[in-house]
């Protein structure tokens, strides 16, 4: 139970980054690359202290950057630079769409064992997934950005592969955001353009850092030893599902049967995929 729970809140912490977003973006607040900026320095610097505020040191020079801050940093540049020309559902589906095939390819290539069931309740919940998140209409998908993000999808699942071999989660994590931020703000800067950020742009960038962000990826590090990658790749699938209910309730946005039939069928699919990893 413990363990579902810490698992929930870091889904819910992921959803919260998107909702965080949303309001900076949408609101005219914040550019996208700058509230990347800003997302990852506030993440590195309350990371950082925390560390320091308990006696340790911060690993900057272990092997484990090399994956851990390299991968980060590929999908905060993969992310912000894509969503500048794809829908948000759609970049969202193609995100986790990427991440959970990187994550059965990443098991399947290390001899871990993968059941008929667990791959049927990612298909579901994938299904549902895209049930919910397929764009209206016409759908026209900008190559460059489409490759963008499958490059930030790949980026994530490596950090959270990394994350199972990862000895001090909160410390690890603190050394991958100092790393990742020269990388991530220099490649941002030079490729997204000018900087346009608000006080209220600052705020919601420093609290999806800091918290969201920050916290929310040292809990994911904590929990992903004790998760199968499979179970890891499936349970993320509901992250944008959060974050559309998430909206909902303090965006006010709409929810109609199209969002309430895909959630049932996202976390359906999960259920199916974590209660084998349970008995098994």
């Amino acid at each position: 139970m413990r363990l579902f729970l810490l698992t929930a809140l870091t889904m819910c912490a992921f959803a919260a980054n998107s909702i965080l977003n949303r309001m900076a973006v949408e609101g005219g607040d914040s550019d996208p690359a700058g509230f990347a900026v800003m997302r990852v320095l506030a993440g590195a610097l309350m990371l950082a202290v925390l560390v320091l505020i308990r006696g340790g040191s911060l690993p900057l020079r272990s092997p484990r950057r090399f994956i851990g801050a390299g991968a980060l940093s590929l999908y905060m540049i993969g992310f912000s630079i894509a969503y500048l020309t794809l829908d948000a559902g759609l970049g969202a589906l193609i995100l986790f769409g990427i991440v959970q095939i990187t994550m059965f390819v990443a098991t399947v290539v290390t001899g871990n064992s993968t059941t008929r069931q667990q791959l049927l309740g990612a298909a579901i919940a994938l299904g549902g997934l895209a049930y919910v998140l397929w764009p209206s209409g016409t759908v026209q998908v900008d190559p460059v950005g489409a490759a963008l993000m499958c490059a930030a999808g790949i980026g994530w699942a490596a950090y959270s592969l990394a994350g199972r071999s990862e000895p001090n989660a909160l410390a690890g994590t603190a050394a991958n955001f100092v790393i990742a931020l020269p990388v991530t703000a220099g490649a941002l800067l030079l490729l997204g353009g000018g900087w346009q950020m608000t006080g209220t742009g600052l705020l919601l960038s420093a609290i999806s850092g800091a918290v969201t962000s920050g916290l929310g990826y040292a809990l994911w590090y904590r929990v992903l030893p004790q998760l199968a990658p499979t179970v890891a790749a499936v349970v993320q699938l509901s992250v944008p599902v959060i974050a559309i209910l998430g909206g909902v309730l303090l965006l006010s946005e709409t929810a109609e049967a199209r969002l309430l039939i895909g959630a049932a069928l996202v976390l359906g699919g999960i259920a199916l995929a974590v209660l084998q990893r349970q008995r098994g």
